[in-house]
């Protein structure tokens, strides 16, 4: 599976952004996604994680409640709806796929995209 995520850019504080993951390779209804950052001089972050079929869905206590995690299979496309962001949202985000496992709380992931920069102005 190869993972190309885009869609990052510079906003501000407050604005809105979504994050796009195509997949390419087996279909991507067989695994489950998730989108990690990480911030300059911080460890790589688990910010939320969806199942194979979409219902269910984990986000870090860190953007509960802002961000949204979708994806279509029919597309091969999973995305990161980000709302209400925040300087600290500031990141590389990449989003990640796994052929294994059930929990959509796990970091334990089989492939990365490239990372795409977010950066949030005051």
């Amino acid at each position: 599976v190869q993972l190309q995520a885009s869609g990052g850019g510079l906003v501000q504080a407050g604005d809105s952004l979504r994050l796009s993951c195509a997949a390419s390779g087996r279909a991507s209804s067989n695994y489950r996604m998730g989108w990690f950052r990480q911030a300059p001089g911080k460890e790589r972050e688990f910010v939320a994680g969806i199942s194979r079929t979409g219902y269910t869905k984990y986000y870090a206590d860190s953007v509960k409640g802002r961000f949204t995690i979708s994806r279509d299979n029919a597309k091969n496309t999973g995305y990161l709806q980000m709302n209400s962001l925040k300087p600290e949202d500031t990141a590389v985000y990449y989003c990640a796929a796994a052929y294994s496992g059930y929990d959509v709380s796990s970091v334990r992931f089989d492939y990365w995209g490239q990372g795409t920069q977010v950066t949030v102005s005051n």
